[in-house]
């Protein structure tokens, strides 16, 4: 299988993440966004939404949306409860990251650490701190009731919200504040299968 995507993208680098952490074997092709890569017509032919990371199945059936994908490659696996309501749960940890979280800490990232901070940019980098804080204390409550954010173990929950998560401070948000956070940080960079942000 193939998967395209761009390693300093959240979105991307947590599906790379969940492939060290299962053994499964990719050829990972590097799409740069900023160059337009996405907007290619061989790239949008696999995904007409042009956006990364891009899962290509050997028979050439395409998936888009990191954690579809995730949830995809975890089946059958220890990352993905079999259980409904445990699965349910794993659910809306994922609709949070991409509706309560992703808009706020990794939008503010990409302007900061993409764009370089533009002053046409700095109103909109501001007004999604308050956000980002939301989202990082609702976990912080979550994490400080339990080691991973929808039980005991580790899901795909963790590694949906990890992805931006860890690296909220180039976005602007000091993590010192969320002490539970940090613990969770840490005990997800100590599985014996990470690989970080390279």
């Amino acid at each position: 299988m193939k998967i395209y995507g761009d390693i300093q993208s959240g979105n991307c680098y947590k599906i790379k993440l969940l492939c060290s952490l299962l053994g499964v074997e990719h050829e990972w092709i590097h799409v740069d966004i900023m160059a337009g890569d996405t907007t290619k017509s061989e790239f949008l032919k696999k995904n007409p939404s042009g956006k990364i990371p891009l899962l290509e199945l050997e028979d050439g059936r395409c998936l888009s949306e990191s954690n579809a994908i995730l949830n995809y490659l975890s089946v059958g696996s220890e990352l993905l409860p079999s259980d409904i309501f445990k699965l349910a749960k794993v659910q809306q940890w994922q609709f949070f990251e991409q509706y309560s979280h992703e808009p706020y800490i990794a939008v503010a990232r990409f302007i900061a650490k993409y764009l370089g901070l533009p002053d046409e940019r700095k109103a909109e980098y501001e007004a999604k701190q308050s956000g980002g804080h939301k989202a990082l204390a609702v976990m912080e409550n979550q994490l400080s009731t339990s080691p991973y954010l929808a039980g005991d173990s580790l899901t795909t929950a963790d590694i949906s919200l990890y992805g931006y998560t860890h690296v909220a401070h180039e976005g602007g948000f000091d993590l010192k504040a969320y002490p539970s956070v940090l613990a969770w940080i840490d005990r997800i960079q100590k599985n014996q299968n990470y690989i970080g942000m390279v």
